[in-house]
């Protein structure tokens, strides 16, 4: 019979970790969290030293009967939950449940589900760790207050089913100031130049940019600009001036942390981080490997260490020595700049075995679990692997007064290459053509070629930028980041399309109130001081209740103003124009989850509803019919004709009724300026109050 329990979070793991701890263990998961502070009630007495009252969850007292009968058959427990904060609190949350007070309990953690891992787990088990169960009762109740305080505030003054968060808050306010940003922004005009030259006993020309007067870079900002150095280079000689060859290093990436795969199997894999943890979940579970059973295959998959230890690197350095040869192999470890916030109990995410190569697991790996694992195996590999080595040529050319560069790369050493690119690597150059070039080299003038640009506003948040952003700015954490997201995008506070993601006008709604009602809870910097906070409370430097108690009272302050001072302004149903068909009734403006539609007012006796378009008061300079906001199929907001399809009429910012003095286009509103909706014309002018 079993003498030792081991109780972990995940059913899945169950079968692998029993099969490597034999029979004088039994191992039963707690499927996740097994109490919870109550969804009826704030779950957190104020007035008394802001005690948790926690609860069993709803559906999980089987579980616990079946965990509590085991309980008294073993002579040790061990508790084997993910080796993180929540992770450690679900632990703390079984020992209470169970009553474990008099038994003999252990706290174990491994960073890989593998034979040696688990067996080494044991030999090194533990109490439970109170700093880390303490960090995530803060970050859990300081949750509940902003959510169970503030969300009653947002159903008063817009619709019921609406919520707010603390970091989710601040997750929409960066996605609506990148908006913004974007619907103020001027774009403005600039030139290239580029000359051609053809070489002796060369097909390909030469082509060269142009950099200006002498040593002096030169802007080319209109077209007369670019005319103007094309005139006074006019039957110039040109000759080769400089000739620079060198060497260039560039280190192997960093291993994976949860941010990075995120944003690399976005760009990558096309994955939303929700799927990307929910695989790596299951890769780090367990997967079923044709003749060596049940193992998980990669390493704990919420981290911001890119820390791997001794004996990976020495496996891969071995690995990569037999496969690649010795002079790939990492001399000096490439290391992360700036790894404070990181605990070192935890590594990067990394394949457990790299022998245990993409193509031996494909027969035994789904097609996205396969694409997967092999980007954290290549990128794994890559990040042991010697740095890649460029000889590089730059070549200055002179004509008349001017000058112009050209310059070009090509591989002398692939290193880490070999394994694996990113973006960047792949658009290197590899030419040949300039190692014939030297000072000597007779440069016949082809003609040049000029171009007009624009400047770029800045780009839409994708699920990939805003993890980045929200690393960046110290919001959030491994865990947190693809939760965040997916609350968002399901609360249709933001619209996700084609892999970007807009504020809707429920979104846009909730944030202005926000920030006009609780500008603390939507500031990124107080964000990322509570999570500096929630740190400190895990090093035992803080106590956390001392962090709640300095929170809590500032909330409710804000709570009670809002609802003085909000209560008068909730929205009431508008009143439109337009008639029910069904009833006769004037039909009234509603919120929904996707924003306004109109609605029957004789609700439930009648339920017509209707597309509302809200008529912005501008004429459509195509067809003279009106001009009405409209929303695409995923809800993102534009601005048409009524009579469209007929009409296709549409733009992105606010049209006006003026037209441009110079080209006759109409005019659009961005930020406090006009600007031509035809941007070779270039019009803008401040926009009058």
């Amino acid at each position: 019979m079993a003498k030792y329990l081991v109780i972990v979070e995940s059913p899945a793991k169950v079968k692998t970790i029993k099969k490597f701890l034999g029979t004088n263990y039994e191992v039963l998961a707690s499927n996740g969290h097994v109490r919870d502070l109550p969804k009826s009630q704030l779950g957190v007495d104020v007035e008394n030293d802001y005690e948790p009252k926690y609860i069993t969850i709803r559906g999980k007292g089987d579980v616990l009967s079946a965990l509590r009968k085991e309980v008294k058959k073993a002579e040790k427990i061990y508790l084997a939950t993910d080796p993180d904060r929540e992770g450690e609190a679900i632990s703390w949350h079984l020992y209470e449940a169970l009553k474990l007070a008099d038994k003999k309990v252990y706290r174990i953690t491994f960073n890989e589900i593998t034979k040696n891992a688990v067996k080494e787990s044991l030999k090194n088990a533990r109490e439970i760790d109170m700093n880390l169960v303490d960090a995530q009762q803060t970050r859990r109740i300081l949750d509940r207050m902003v959510g169970y305080r503030i969300s009653p505030v947002l159903w008063a003054k817009v619709k019921r089913g609406l919520s707010a968060g603390r970091v989710q808050s601040v997750a929409l306010r960066i996605i609506c100031d990148r908006e913004e940003e974007i619907d103020a922004f001027i774009p403005e005009e600039y030139w290239s130049l580029n000359a051609s030259f053809a070489l002796q006993g060369e097909k390909k020309p030469l082509v060269a940019s142009f950099y200006g007067k002498g040593d002096k870079k030169m802007e080319l900002g209109s077209k007369k600009a670019v005319e103007d150095v094309c005139s006074a280079l006019e039957g110039a000689s040109y000759s080769v001036e400089e000739v620079k060859t060198g060497e260039r290093t560039k280190k192997a990436p960093l291993p994976f942390t949860t941010s990075t795969l995120q944003q690399e199997a976005s760009k990558v894999l096309g994955f939303a981080t929700q799927k990307t943890m929910r695989i790596a979940q299951q890769l780090y579970e367990g997967i079923d490997i044709k003749g060596n059973g049940t193992v998980g295959v990669i390493t704990y998959l919420r981290t911001d260490s890119t820390r791997v230890s001794e004996e990976a690197k020495a496996a891969a350095a071995s690995y990569i020595s037999s496969v690649y040869g010795e002079k790939y192999v990492q001399q000096t470890e490439n290391k992360k700049k700036d790894e404070k916030r990181i605990q070192d109990a935890h590594e990067a995410i990394r394949p457990t075995d790299i022998a245990m190569t993409p193509d031996k697991l494909k027969d035994s790996l789904s097609r996205d679990q396969l694409r997967l694992y092999k980007l954290i195996w290549q990128r794994f590999a890559a990040s042991q692997m010697a740095s890649a080595v460029f000889e590089t040529v730059s070549v200055r050319i002179k004509g008349g007064d001017y000058s112009f560069r050209v310059s070009a790369s090509k591989v002398a050493f692939d290193g880490y290459r070999s394994v694996y690119m990113q973006d960047e690597d792949e658009k290197a150059e590899n030419n040949t053509l300039l190692n014939a070039i030297d000072k000597n080299t007779k440069l016949e003038f082809a003609g040049f070629e000029q171009q007009q640009h624009f400047t770029q506003p800045p780009a839409h948040f994708t699920e990939a930028a805003l993890v980045r952003a929200l690393e960046e700015l110290g919001i959030g954490r491994p865990s947190t980041y693809a939760p965040t997201i997916t609350t968002i995008i399901a609360r249709r506070y933001v619209i996700k399309e084609n892999k970007n993601l807009y504020v809707s006008e429920i979104g846009q709604v909730v944030n202005n109130m926000m920030k006009e009602a609780f500008p603390s809870i939507v500031d990124v910097n107080f964000t990322a001081y509570m999570e500096a906070l929630l740190d400190k409370v895990e090093e035992g430097s803080v106590q956390w209740k001392t962090v709640v108690s300095n929170f809590y009272p500032d909330l409710d302050e804000a709570v009670k103003q809002a609802e003085k001072e909000l209560g008068e302004v909730k929205i009431a149903d508008e009143v439109s124009d337009e008639v029910c068909e069904v009833c006769g009734r004037n039909m009234v403006i509603k919120y929904g989850p996707h924003g306004k539609f109109l609605a029957c007012p004789g609700f439930p006796e009648c339920r017509n509803t209707k597309t509302f378009l809200e008529k912005i008061g501008v004429t459509c300079p195509k067809c003279g019919g009106e001009v009405v906001v409209r929303k695409t199929k995923k809800g993102r907001t534009y601005y048409g004709c009524e009579k469209m399809p007929e009409c296709d009429f549409m733009v992105w910012q606010r049209p006006t009724n003026e037209k441009c003095p110079d080209c006759g286009e109409v005019l659009l509103v961005r930020g406090n300026k006009l600007v031509c909706a035809k941007q070779e014309c270039g019009y803008v002018r401040q926009q009058e109050k």
